[in-house]
């Protein structure tokens, strides 16, 4: 492609014990027929991503480097961590899971020419860089006039949301419980749910993430902080009969506490007694890593429940096409009610590489969700 000083960011874990992301000159393929380039100008910075751009460093230790000639964030890794990044070690890697721009140029079908000059949301991977080439299929227009900020946050909470509802309905539960639950993702679920009528219990760690939830119109928020966790989640379990939980915490006690209380509201409601436990189905499905550490069941569970993983492009594909097509349009439709997401700051492809603001972007904290626009 002719376009000039195309830019993308690169992460890197080297074979000394090193994390890199620095800013690299990125040449464009030749178009084929039913692509197109779209001019990035809106991609969030999802927990999902720092998977990849920062879960390796040490980020007491980053710095401002120069690399190989590019401007680049360094960090240790620690080495008890080392170990887990070996896989990957050398690999150069293009971050960046979903975003929104401008299309620049066009193949010659007629798909592809038919979004010249629009707004488009996308997904696929290596969206932290100043252009990228797409199929004309995989890109969703945007209605006229809206902004590539609209687009940004399209695919993976929204979906993500939408798919715990499938998860629910396929697997016949009626309610859900849901972890760190006033993130942007939470804040999403909490709108549908109620838009769906769905019951819904929210576990919170502050009065602050609380009020988040509650000023949607979320009934049963449960903090954990309190001295009064167990029994104020037992009861909100008993009064909804949620049996499904989505975990993005991962780590430690939190997936056994809800599937104890699930138990235990089972008993609430009538359930008979047996030395097996209720026959209720009882399932925790952990889908985030906030804690890294290992889950931890304990007993009282009773015999009939299950612990699992839930990743968002299995469920996809086993929904099939027609329904992600589906998801997706009402995504764009919702842009601006239940999918909306506010950015507490816009920052440039250069600013990811500082090592302040990279220290802000990693902390992942509740209500701070940055935008990189890497056309600026």
């Amino acid at each position: 492609m002719s376009i000039e000083n195309a830019k993308q960011l690169i992460s890197l874990v080297t074979e000394d014990g090193k994390s890199i992301l620095s800013i690299e000159p990125c040449k464009l393929p030749e178009l084929k027929d039913h692509e197109v380039v779209v001019q990035m100008e809106a991609v969030p910075i999802n927990p999902s991503d720092l998977g990849l751009l920062t879960a390796a460093a040490n980020m007491d230790t980053v710095r401002s480097e120069t690399v190989d000639g590019n401007p680049a964030l360094v960090a240790d890794v620690d080495a008890a961590m080392q170990p887990f990044f070996k896989g990957r070690a050398g690999k150069k890697l293009a971050a960046g899971n979903e975003g929104a721009g401008t299309v620049v140029a066009a193949g010659s079908s007629d798909a592809a020419q038919a979004l010249m000059g629009k707004t488009v949301t996308i997904v696929g991977g290596e969206m932290y860089r100043t252009h990228r080439v797409m199929p004309a299929m995989m890109c969703v227009p945007m209605p006229e006039g809206a902004a590539a900020k609209e687009g940004a946050s399209l695919f993976v909470n929204p979906m993500t949301v939408q798919g715990f509802l499938n998860t629910m309905r396929a697997e016949g539960h009626e309610g859900l419980v849901h972890t760190a639950a006033a993130s942007n993702l939470g804040q999403m679920l909490a709108k549908l749910c109620i838009k769906e009528g769905v019951p819904l219990v929210a576990i919170v760690r502050s009065d602050e993430q609380k009020k988040i939830l509650t000023d949607i119109g979320l009934t049963h928020v449960i903090d954990s902080t309190k001295d009064s966790f167990m029994a104020d989640l037992i009861a909100a379990l008993a009064e909804t009969g949620a049996t499904l939980g989505f975990d993005a915490i991962g780590g430690g006690k939190m997936a056994s506490y809800i599937l104890t209380a699930m138990e235990k509201a089972a008993a609430v409601r009538g359930a008979e007694f047996s030395v097996y436990g209720s026959t209720v189905n009882k399932q925790v499905y952990i889908y985030g890593r906030l804690d890294t550490g290992e889950t931890i069941l304990g007993g009282g569970l009773g015999l009939y429940w299950g612990v699992g993983g839930w990743l968002l492009t299995p469920h996809l594909e086993k929904v099939g096409g027609e329904r992600m097509m589906e998801m997706r349009m009402y995504c764009v439709e919702e842009r601006n009610g239940i999918f909306n997401s506010e950015y507490t700051s816009e920052i440039s492809l250069l600013d990811m590489i500082d090592p302040e603001v990279a220290k802000g972007y990693e902390k992942k904290a509740t209500g701070e969700k940055v935008l990189v626009n890497p056309s600026l």
